[in-house]
C-alpha cells in the first residue's frame, strides 16, 4: 500500500460520507434537521484532515487526529441516521436502504485505511509517519499524562460504541430481572443472546439483515415487549436510553414507563405456541389444535418446563427463589378445587338450585318488614355480582333481597336462570365448560349463605352476629377456597387463542407469529395478560353470572420483534450452560 492509493481511499470515504449526509437532509422543522449538519461537518473534517492535509500536502502532523476521526466516523454517521429518523416524520424504506448502503461503504473504507495507518504498519508507507508517533510518545511528562488520560477516555468511549454496534447486530448480554422463568433462570442470571440469525435491524428502521432463524416450541427467546408503544418517539427514547445506559456503565436507566418504573422490555420467555395453532390451557395443561387436526390435543412437551408448584423444587434451587406465589397447602387446595369442579354434577345441582330458590321464597313470604320497590336488576350490577362481594356481603345481600318486593323473583332467577340457557355440548372447549361449572359452584355457596342468613334473620338474630354462626363459618371456608381459585384463575387457565370468529370457527396463530409464556406460570406477566384488569362475567351461558377481575388478553408476537435466542447462561458459574440442558428441578 502506498500514499497515492490511500489518498484515493481517503477521497472515497469522504465522497461516500458526503452522499450519506445528503441523504440525511430533512425539510421538517424538528430534531431531524440536525442530522445533515452533524454528518456534513464530520465528513468535512475527515476530508480536509486526510485527503487534503495528510495525503495532499504530505503534512503528517495531523495523522493521529485523522486516525481518531476515522475511528469515530461510523458512529457519528450512525447517530446522524438515528437523528434523521427521530423527528415527527419517518423516512421511506427505500431511502433507509440507500442510506444504510452508503454507511456500510464509508465504514468499510474507514476500516481499510485504519488497517494501513496502524502504528504497527505505518512505517511501511512512510518512515516519517512512524517518527511522528514516536515523537508524540516522548512528549513532556505533563503532556504525556494528559495524552494518557485522553487515551483512556477515548478507549472507553470507543468501547461503548463498539459494544453498542455488537449489541445491535451480533450478540447481547442480558441480566434476568424477574422470576418469571424459574427454575430455568433466577434473578440476576446472565445470558448471551445471539442476534445475527434473527434479522437485526438498524435503529428506527426496517433495514438490516434477513432473518435466517426458524423458531420452534420450547425455544427461550428475547423479544420486544408488545405491551409498550413502539412508535417513533418511544423507539428514540429506547435507543438513547440504551446508549446512556452503556455510557454510564449501567448506572443510569432512562428506559422507564409513565410512572417512572423501569420498562420490562425486552422480555425473556419461552415459545409455547407456533404458527398454525390454536391454543387453550386448562388446569395447567396446554392444549392445541390445527386446521389439519381440529381435535384438541394435550401438548405434552409443555409439562416438561411449565412450573406450577415451586415448593417441589430441589432444596439447593429452592433456597435461591425469592417469591413463592403459593404454599404447598394452597397448591393442594387449588388441585382439590379443580377436582371438585371436574366431578361437579350439573344435573343434580339443577334440583338443588330449585330447592334453594323455593325455600328462600318461603322465607321471603314470612319476612314481615316493609318491602321496598327498589329495582334489584339495577342494584345487582356487575360490581355487586363480583364473586368476592357476594361472599363478603352475603348477609347484607340477604337483607336486601328479603326487604325488596322483587327479592324472591330476583333470587330465583339468580339461582335457576342458567338452567334454560346452559349449552348441551361445549364442543371440546374445556375452558368454557370449566368456568361454567365454577360459576355454579360459587352460586351454590352464595345461595346457601343467603338462605342461611335469611333463616337467622327470621329467627331475630342480630345481623352483626350471624357471621359467627357455625353454619356460616363452614360455608365461608368453602367460599375462601373458591375465591382463592378465582384469583388464580387466569394464571392457571386460558380460553381458545386466537379466539374463534363470529361463526364459531377456529382461528389460528398467523404465519411468522408466536405465543410466549414464562415457565413460572403463577408469577409471569407474559403474552397471556394485559397490564390492566377489567370486571367480566365468569361465563356467558348465564345472564346472572358472577363476575371476576381478569387481565387475560392473550396476544401473539411477530417474528420481527424477536431479538434472538437465549443461547448460553454464563453466570452464575455453578449453573452455566445451555438453557434447557443445564438447569434441573
Amino acid at each position: 500500500m502506498n500514499k497515492s492509493k490511500l489518498r484515493v481511499f481517503s477521497l472515497a470515504v469522504s465522497l461516500s460520507s458526503a452522499v450519506f449526509s445528503l441523504l440525511c437532509f430533512s425539510w421538517h422543522f424538528d430534531v431531524s434537521l440536525l442530522a445533515l449538519p452533524l454528518s456534513l461537518v464530520f465528513t468535512a473534517a475527515v476530508y480536509f484532515q486526510g485527503f487534503s492535509r495528510i495525503f495532499g500536502k504530505n503534512d503528517e502532523s495531523g495523522l493521529k487526529i485523522f486516525r481518531l476521526l476515522l475511528q469515530y466516523h461510523p458512529y457519528v454517521l450512525l447517530l446522524s441516521f438515528v437523528i434523521r429518523r427521530a423527528g415527527s416524520y419517518g423516512t421511506p424504506f427505500f431511502l433507509d436502504l440507500i442510506t444504510v448502503f452508503f454507511w456500510c461503504v464509508s465504514s468499510v473504507f474507514d476500516l481499510y485505511i485504519l488497517y494501513y495507518i496502524n502504528p504497527k504498519r505505518i512505517e511501511k508507507i512512510d518512515s516519517k509517519w512512524k517518527q511522528t508517533f514516536e515523537k508524540q510518545k516522548s512528549d513532556s511528562t505533563i503532556k504525556s499524562v494528559v495524552h494518557e488520560i485522553l487515551g483512556w477516555v477515548d478507549a472507553l468511549v470507543q468501547a461503548v460504541f463498539m459494544v453498542f454496534l455488537i449489541n445491535i447486530f451480533f450478540l447481547q448480554l442480558y441480566q434476568i430481572p424477574s422470576e418469571s422463568m424459574v427454575p430455568e433462570f433466577l434473578i440476576k442470571d446472565r445470558v448471551v443472546v445471539f442476534k445475527t440469525l434473527s434479522g437485526p435491524k438498524f435503529p428506527l428502521s426496517q433495514v438490516g439483515l434477513p432473518c435466517f432463524k426458524d423458531y420452534k416450541r420450547g425455544d427461550i427467546v428475547v423479544f420486544r415487549n408488545p405491551h409498550y408503544s413502539m412508535d417513533r418517539k418511544s423507539e428514540v427514547k429506547t435507543f438513547l436510553s440504551q446508549l446512556v445506559y452503556m455510557c454510564t456503565l449501567t448506572n443510569v436507566n432512562l428506559n422507564v414507563d409513565s410512572q417512572g418504573n423501569p420498562k420490562a422490555d425486552p422480555l425473556v420467555k419461552r415459545i409455547t405456541g407456533v404458527p398454525g395453532e390454536q391454543l387453550m390451557m386448562q388446569d395447567g395443561s396446554l392444549y392445541s389444535r390445527t386446521k389439519e387436526n381440529p381435535v384438541w390435543q394435550k401438548v405434552e412437551e409443555d409439562s416438561t418446563y411449565a412450573m406450577w408448584n415451586l415448593n417441589s423444587l430441589k432444596p439447593s434451587l429452592k433456597s435461591k427463589v425469592e417469591d413463592f406465589p403459593l404454599t404447598q397447602v394452597e397448591y393442594d387446595s387449588l388441585l382439590e378445587c379443580e377436582e371438585e369442579r371436574r366431578n361437579f354434577d350439573v344435573f343434580l345441582f339443577e334440583q338443588e338450585c330449585r330447592s334453594i330458590a323455593k325455600t328462600f321464597d318461603k322465607y321471603f313470604g314470612l319476612y314481615q318488614k316493609t318491602k321496598s320497590s327498589e329495582d334489584l336488576k339495577s342494584f345487582f350490577n356487575k360490581n355487586n355480582l363480583f364473586e368476592y362481594a357476594l361472599f363478603a356481603q352475603h348477609c347484607y345481600y340477604a337483607e336486601k333481597l328479603l326487604s325488596s318486593q322483587s327479592g324472591s323473583q330476583w333470587f330465583s332467577s339468580f339461582m335457576t336462570d342458567w338452567i334454560s340457557s346452559k349449552p348441551q355440548d361445549f364442543n371440546g372447549n374445556l375452558y368454557e365448560e370449566a368456568n361454567f361449572k365454577l360459576n355454579l359452584m360459587i352460586k351454590r355457596v352464595v345461595g346457601k349463605l343467603i338462605l342461611t342468613d335469611a333463616e337467622f334473620l327470621l329467627a331475630g338474630k342480630d345481623p352483626e352476629k350471624i357471621s359467627g354462626e357455625a353454619e356460616i363459618m363452614d360455608l365461608m371456608q368453602e367460599a375462601v377456597k373458591l375465591n382463592t381459585y378465582v384469583f388464580l384463575l387466569d394464571r392457571r387457565n386460558m380460553g381458545p387463542f386466537p379466539s374463534n370468529d363470529a361463526n364459531g370457527q377456529a382461528v389460528f396463530i398467523p404465519e411468522n407469529c408466536y405465543f410466549m409464556m414464562g415457565d413460572n406460570r403463577f408469577n409471569s406477566l407474559d403474552m397471556r395478560h394485559s397490564y390492566s384488569q377489567k370486571l367480566m362475567p365468569l361465563t356467558l351461558f348465564d345472564a346472572y353470572s358472577v363476575t371476576y377481575y381478569t387481565s387475560l388478553e392473550p396476544q401473539y408476537v411477530n417474528k420481527n420483534k424477536i431479538l434472538g435466542n437465549a443461547s448460553y447462561r454464563f453466570y452464575p458459574f455453578d449453573r452455566r450452560g445451555v438453557p434447557g440442558k443445564s438447569a434441573s428441578r
